[in-house]
């Protein structure tokens, strides 16, 4: 779609020949290079070193990659870890039970014995990392056929991480920046036994709920506590009885001090992705294509799911880590709408782009390299546009996010490959028994009515967005029984598959046979889950991948176009997962025309927002209590007790839990979320707008100490006054 370009030359200079201040997710290895001078001038009282070192104890050593994609931070030499309630919350789910609802009640463990093992979770520590560019890059050019270049590429960062890891018990990883102009390596301790320690109500971790997530003023304690545990010599070990608390090599100390406006802060963590120099046309295909059919779907998949929740204790539990995992992208998605058009990045994007072209163009050799870039962009995105839309709107009617049954039906297909292999009774024991644990989870889980009219409503949104061409078989088959009565497609579906009843499906694995095959083949919802995945990956996957490739392709091409276009300027690579420093100051902000937010809340501001006829918004009686009395004891500012706080860092997701830090390397926050009207800063940074949200120290310490009675874990930590 071509648009009239309205944009000032103003607006192209604060689109970034130059970064916009406070933006910018840096690498720790290069602080000295090229931050280290302007956090100093920004009132960082320490060194880059004491930040990123692999010679002494740095900041570093007390950050982890919690799990697979929330950071956290030590908090005293016993491992004692720090992370967000939002990124513990599976955990704490997984331990919930009704005689034991630590969702609803809150956990905390009195004594090293109550503490709970978490399997599968990890927490990473970055050892060290290393710039591979010249080892990976040697000898591959413009003209390196992509598949030659990946299995080069492979190969060598094979080769790196066997070097790197040899003779220890570190991992490695060797990731691409800037598109795949860089590589850097990462050599990482895995430690895999991570216990619960203590958790807050939902009532005070989720405080808000959807209502208030990516919104200001924010009043949510969003904290959980675990604990790393080692063997006797300190090193990395299963979960077992005779682990010892983890002693770090750093913890933060804990700042009682506060904030005030212009204050340095840092965050530090891992934050997930950006996508900061896409082209105009990848903007126009989120907002234009994509996000608002996805924002459909989940409106739809969310308004079930909460009046369900609302209705019955045990769903609430069973579907609170899946109606969370839903809303936080659904409510982004139309944050980022919002901020993208107010901003105009569309048309500052064209901006930049007529005046990259024209640089292109004063040069013959830039022409021949990068002359047909944004033509090249504009051709694929109008083809891949349609792909990615149909890749996405599959996940969400038949896989990921979509109806239940139809991907738990998926996991089975393991028996009938093993039936056509013709496979002897004994070959079946160990997929059996892994179907019966994931079942077994399943259910725990898993609320058939809820599911019932999931499917339809689904069913009937997939009909109105995807074109005939792209049903699957069975699906046209439904299509043609039932018409246009979804009702009558899913009631037909659930009352004919046993797939969806938990008794019925642990008889057939405890009395299964290769007979029972043809039992689950004929089952409706296995037979849509195997069609729909079957047509997924010969007709949608393909195009999809092919077209994203050459996107791929173009992107670094583009990438390494504007490198040069922008020559002396400072860059910062795209998030990637990977361990990185955002530096900014404590500062409110105006989100419209005659309204102004200071830059902290306070309790008083969770009182206010108490309603107990609203889900979000009930306060514990034990915390009213302690309001009343102004109980706050040292963890007070002049009579109020500080809640969260605002600063202009600049983070995203990967980057919940992260650890915000002072000018003096102490621990102030936890960074959580950011303000609506900033969301977008993950295409574009804006310094007026883009805030994030962090819960102040000093509110979860009081909630440790006062409302759950757990001084001990006070007592463990470094407390700067």
């Amino acid at each position: 779609m071509k648009r009239k370009l309205t944009v000032s030359f103003t607006m192209l200079v604060l689109l970034g020949r130059g970064l916009l201040a406070d933006e910018g997710m840096w690498i720790p290895l290069l602080l000295e290079k090229y931050n280290i001078e302007e956090m100093q001038g920004m009132g960082f009282r320490l060194t880059a070193e004491d930040v990123y070192s692999i010679n002494r104890a740095s900041m570093k050593d007390a950050v982890v990659l919690f799990g697979g994609g929330c950071t956290g931070e030590l908090i005293s030499d016993r491992g004692l870890l720090l992370t967000n309630h939002h990124c513990g919350y599976g955990r704490i789910q997984a331990h919930s039970t009704l005689e034991h609802d630590y969702l609803t009640h809150g956990f905390w463990a009195m004594s090293p014995e109550e503490e709970l093992p978490n399997p599968g979770l990890t927490a990473t520590f970055l050892v060290r990392m290393e710039d591979v560019t010249e080892r990976m890059l040697e000898g591959i050019d413009e003209n390196t056929p992509f598949r030659k270049r990946e299995k080069i590429l492979e190969e060598r960062a094979s080769a790196i991480i066997d070097e790197a890891v040899k003779g220890t018990h570190y991992t490695a990883v060797v990731k691409p920046f800037f598109q795949g102009n860089q590589y850097f390596l990462f050599v990482n301790e895995v430690f895999r036994d991570v216990r619960l320690v203590g958790a807050p109500p939902s009532a005070i971790g989720k405080f808000g709920g959807d209502t208030d997530n990516w919104e200001w003023p924010r009043h949510t304690g969003d904290f959980s506590l675990f604990r790393i545990y080692a063997d006797k010599n300190n090193m990395p070990a299963e979960y077992s009885p005779d682990n010892v608390p983890y002693q770090p090599k750093k913890f933060f100390p804990v700042s009682l001090k506060g904030v005030k406006p212009g204050d340095f802060t840092m965050v530090f963590g891992y934050p997930g992705s950006t996508a900061r120099y896409v082209p105009s046309d990848h903007i126009e295909m989120l907002t234009e294509n994509l996000y608002p059919e996805l924002i459909k779907i989940r409106s739809e998949k969310l308004a079930i799911m909460n009046a369900a929740m609302e209705d019955s204790p045990a769903v609430r539990i069973q579907y609170a880590a899946k109606n969370a995992s839903l809303s936080n992208s659904w409510k982004r998605w139309m944050g980022e709408m919002q901020g993208l058009e107010k901003m105009q990045v569309i048309d500052r994007k064209k901006v930049f782009e007529r005046e990259f072209s024209n640089w292109v163009q004063a040069d013959k050799q830039r022409t021949e390299k990068y002359g047909r870039l944004l033509a090249q962009y504009d051709s694929l995105y109008g083809i891949f546009g349609k792909y990615n839309l149909l890749y996405q709107y599959f996940n969400e009617v038949f896989f990921r996010y979509g109806s239940e049954i139809i991907l738990f039906a998926g996991n089975f297909r393991v028996l009938e490959d093993y039936w056509q292999g013709d496979s002897s009774l004994a070959a079946y024991d160990a997929p059996v028994e892994r179907l019966q644990q994931v079942a077994g989870n399943f259910f725990d889980d898993y609320h058939p009515p809820v599911d019932r009219q999931m499917f339809a409503a689904v069913a009937r949104l997939f009909e109105t967005t995807v074109e005939e061409e792209f049903y699957p078989e069975v699906w046209k088959q439904m299509k043609k029984k039932y018409g246009n009565r979804y009702s009558e497609w899913s009631d037909g579906l659930f009352e004919q598959s046993w797939l969806d009843d938990a008794s019925q499906v642990k008889s057939f694995l405890a009395g299964f046979s290769p007979d029972s095959v043809n039992k689950l083949i004929q089952d409706p919802a296995y037979r849509l889950s195997m069609d729909a995945r079957r047509f997924y990956y010969l007709r949608i996957v393909p195009e999809y991948m092919r077209l994203r490739q050459q996107i791929s392709e173009l992107d670094r091409l583009y990438m390494k176009a504007q490198i040069e276009f922008r020559e002396g300027e400072r860059l910062y690579p795209d998030a990637n997962l990977t361990l990185r420093v955002s530096y900014g100051q404590v500062m409110g902000y105006e989100p419209r025309d005659a309204v102004i937010y200071r830059h902290y809340t306070t309790l008083a501001g969770v009182m206010e927002k108490d309603d107990p006829n609203v889900y979000d918004y009930r306060v514990p009686e034990k915390l009213k209590a302690l309001y009343r009395e102004k109980d706050f004891g040292r963890y007070a500012e002049n009579g109020e007790l500080p809640v969260c706080f605002l600063a202009t860092n600049h983070t995203t997701g990967g980057n919940s839990g992260s650890p915000v830090i002072n000018a003096d390397g102490h621990l102030i926050g936890i960074n959580f979320d950011r303000v609506w009207e900033g969301v977008m800063s993950d295409l574009m940074f804006n310094p007026e707008k883009s805030r994030n949200i962090s819960l102040d120290i000093r509110y979860v310490l009081f909630l440790i100490d006062r409302y759950a009675g757990a001084g001990y874990l006070i007592d463990e930590m470094k407390l700067v006054e």
